[in-house]
């Protein structure tokens, strides 16, 4: 019983792989918009029918997808936050890694840079779940920087808060995009010391 359970676990966990995979390649390729169920199916030789059966609807399969992607900056932050260097030091790699991902992995990609902004402007759980996440890794770091004395004596959550706030720019896809080629607008160098020393 509890290997038929196991052997029809793995088999639904390889089909929903499968259908991300499928779904993330075409909303890369024709955008989200442009892509529909059908076209998922289509592409991986089977029924829309056998799609639903995993997911509900297009949007839960952008959902997941969005999921994902979070769940990959969050294993860059974690591992940054757990380096052996000064709690300074991991906060400007932390905002250069998170800032390089959101460049190359977003912006340079127009059709994912469009599954993005969708995920924001319909403000679903998943983005939440990831600022909450985030904030707790800037929490620790600080709190490690002021037991360090390398930070001044301050609540950490709301020190984290403010961090994520004052460097928004630099981590917010549309604010990413909207400033990267300002003149007038501080560079992403300027940003990490000046909200670095502000928890001095």
């Amino acid at each position: 019983m509890d290997e038929n359970t196991d052997i029809l676990d793995t088999a639904r966990q390889d089909n929903v792989a499968r259908i991300l995979e499928a779904a993330e390649r075409l909303f890369r390729h024709y955008g989200y918009a442009k892509t529909n169920v059908a076209d998922i199916a289509r592409d991986l030789g089977m029924s829309p029918a056998n799609i639903y059966r995993f997911f509900a609807s297009k949007t839960e399969i952008h959902q997941a997808i969005c999921g994902r992607m979070l769940a990959g900056s969050y294993q860059q932050a974690s591992e940054i936050s757990r380096l052996p260097i000064s709690a300074a030091d991991r906060l400007r790699r932390y905002l250069h890694a998170e800032h390089q991902l959101i460049v190359t992995a977003m912006l340079d990609h127009e059709k994912v840079h469009e599954m993005v902004i969708v995920a924001i402007e319909r403000d679903w759980h998943v983005i939440e779940k990831h600022i909450d996440q985030m904030h707790e890794l800037l929490e620790e770091i600080i709190r490690q920087g002021i037991a360090a004395a390398e930070f001044a004596a301050q609540d950490p959550a709301v020190a984290a808060r403010a961090f994520g706030a004052a460097t928004a720019v630099m981590c917010h896809p549309q604010l990413v995009a909207q400033c990267l080629s300002k003149p007038n607008r501080a560079t992403p160098d300027e940003i990490t010391e000046f909200a670095i020393n502000a928890l001095r």
